[in-house]
């Protein structure tokens, strides 16, 4: 790949925190990056109608970067620091996988 691997698990962890924060703000009741009510899936039961499509849309994405960690922050006002080092090193734990089996599929391509 032309990308080296630390620009490549920076902009990978820019983009995770990036969609978490979005989409907790579109869905949830609050503008936050982590929810405080412990609900990490925000949107799924909403009667309103958008809210409902949109969730469904991202739950998968949602699962696979959240659904691994989420059992773990049942507190409802755990230390801000904590989080985001976990999710942090999940992320660039799950960017380095992503980059050697991209990085297999490229030079596969090539011969």
């Amino acid at each position: 790949m032309k990308i080296s691997r630390t620009k490549f698990v920076i902009t990978f962890l820019v983009s995770a925190f990036a969609f978490q924060f979005i989409s907790n703000s579109l869905l949830g009741s609050e503008v936050r990056l982590f929810p405080v009510n412990g609900e990490w899936f925000p949107g799924t039961g909403s009667p309103i109608a958008w809210k409902s499509t949109v969730s469904t849309i991202l739950y998968p994405i949602k699962i696979v970067l959240v659904g691994p960690l989420s059992p773990l922050f049942t507190d409802p006002d755990p230390a801000p620091p904590i989080l985001v080092l976990a999710f942090a090193s999940y992320w660039a734990a799950m960017a380095l996988v992503l980059y050697y089996l991209l990085s297999k599929i490229i030079t596969r391509k090539k011969i």
